[in-house]
């Protein structure tokens, strides 16, 4: 019988990195996950990434090797379109976030995020511009947003166009972190699934303000959205304007790519006239 492709890809990485035994463990839109055993004792994690999505995740993949382990889950090794991995045992972060911690929360990403942006040597090639990510936001017809929504696309995509036009430094970006993109570990919180981008490093904290899932009533509170802002301008030196611009940017970014595919924009309708008053209030 044939095996399919991921069956293959599965065999060629037991049998090239010496595992054992696999364990599938999901399946997401750009990969399958498998947990596997190193001489029977420790867990690592094998991610073949799909064949339809592969060239944009070896960006992400490129970059998470870069970080050498530091602030993210340690890649082994590489081949192909599979990734060797450290496997990370504990929840994610939105789990405590949700449980009401989510100042915890903040001061733990911004942990993440200054051992993310540690300076390091020669930055992987082919991330993706900040600019470029953006382009589907400038891209959309208004019309496309709810009516009594369109001056918050209006004002968010000024806001963006504004940040574009007076760079800040321009740095490798993990570019999807969140709550739930960051687990426990006997190492720290550790953050997974980069997208690979190149920009502005104050959008790193942009999503976060999305999130965690399922906690949009977090999300969207005033005070949180502000105790967020604090903590991660105190803690990184970022500037607090320019982290809830992104915020707002990102909000409406991110509304464009889910009315692109049809979905609901409820989180992002309900975070951002928050996102741009504490912008406006910065």
């Amino acid at each position: 019988m044939n095996q399919s492709p991921v069956e293959t890809a599965l065999s060629r990485a037991m049998i090239r990195w010496s595992l054992t035994r696999s364990t599938p463990v999901a399946e997401t839109a750009t990969s399958w996950i498998f947990r596997v055993d190193q001489n029977g004792r420790n867990s690592a994690a094998l991610k073949i990434l799909k064949p339809e999505r592969a060239a944009d995740e070896r960006r992400g993949a490129a970059l998470l090797a870069w970080y050498g382990g530091e602030g993210a889950a340690t890649v082994f090794d590489t081949h192909g379109d599979t990734i060797f991995m450290e496997w990370l045992d504990g929840g994610t972060l939105g789990e405590p976030v949700r449980a009401g911690h989510d100042d915890e929360g903040a001061i733990a990403i911004a942990g993440v995020v200054a051992a993310l942006h540690r300076p390091r040597a020669e930055t992987p090639e082919d991330l993706q511009p900040l600019r470029q990510r953006f382009q589907t936001l400038f891209d959309t017809d208004v019309r496309a947003w709810p009516h009594t929504a369109r001056d918050l696309y209006a004002r968010a995509s000024g806001i963006a166009l504004k940040l574009f036009d007076r760079p800040s430094a321009n740095i490798a970006l993990h570019g999807d972190l969140h709550h739930d993109n960051i687990l426990s570990s006997d190492r720290g919180w550790l953050a997974i699934d980069p997208k690979g981008l190149m920009g502005d490093p104050a959008y790193e904290l942009a999503n976060v303000f999305l999130n965690p899932e399922r906690g949009a009533h977090i999300a969207a509170d005033p005070r949180r959205i502000a105790a967020r802002a604090d903590i991660f301008a105190q803690r990184l030196g970022y500037a607090r304007k320019r982290i809830l611009g992104w915020a707002a940017a990102h909000a409406a970014l991110s509304a464009s790519w889910e009315l692109a595919e049809g979905r609901a924009i409820t989180t992002q309708l309900a975070c951002l006239p928050h996102l741009l008053s504490a912008y406006d209030q910065a």
